[in-house]
C-alpha cells in the first residue's frame, strides 16, 4: 500500500539533514552570544548533525530570557531550515528573529525589523 495517491517522488530521510549542515561553514571566531550566563556556552549549542539532540551542552540566559547569537558564515550560504531544540518546559524559546548581513546586532537593533521571525512551537 503505498502512502500517497502518486508515485512521483520520493520521501525525505530526516537523516538527509547531515548533507544540509551549516556546521562547518559558522565562523566561531566571530560567534559571541550576548545575556549568557556562562561565558562561551552560547556556541557549544551549535553542534554538528550527528550531536544536534545532545543536551549536555546548553545556554542559559544570565539577565532574562532573552539571548541573542551574532556569527556570520565562512561563505554564502543558502538557509533553508534552522533546527532550535530547547531543554523543555517553560525553558523552551518561543521566538526567533534572523538578520541577514547585520553582524553584530544589538538588544538596541533586535527590535528592529528582522530579515525572518519564526513563532516557534513545542513539539
Amino acid at each position: 500500500m503505498s502512502c500517497c495517491s502518486h508515485e512521483a517522488h520520493q520521501h525525505e530521510d530526516p537523516e538527509r539533514g547531515r548533507e544540509y549542515s551549516l556546521y562547518t561553514k559558522i565562523d566561531f571566531q566571530t560567534l559571541d552570544c550576548l545575556n549568557e550566563t556562562i561565558e562561551g556556552s552560547g556556541a557549544s549549542v551549535f553542534k554538528p548533525w550527528d550531536l544536534r539532540k545532545d543536551k549536555s551542552k546548553f545556554v542559559e540566559s544570565d539577565l532574562d530570557e532573552e539571548l541573542l547569537f551574532n556569527f556570520s558564515f565562512t561563505g554564502s550560504v543558502k538557509l533553508k531550515g534552522i533546527i532550535v531544540i530547547g531543554g523543555g518546559g517553560e525553558s523552551d524559546p518561543s521566538h526567533l528573529k534572523v538578520f541577514k548581513n547585520a553582524v553584530p546586532v544589538s538588544f538596541d537593533d533586535a527590535g528592529r525589523h528582522a530579515e525572518q521571525e519564526f513563532d516557534l512551537q513545542h513539539d
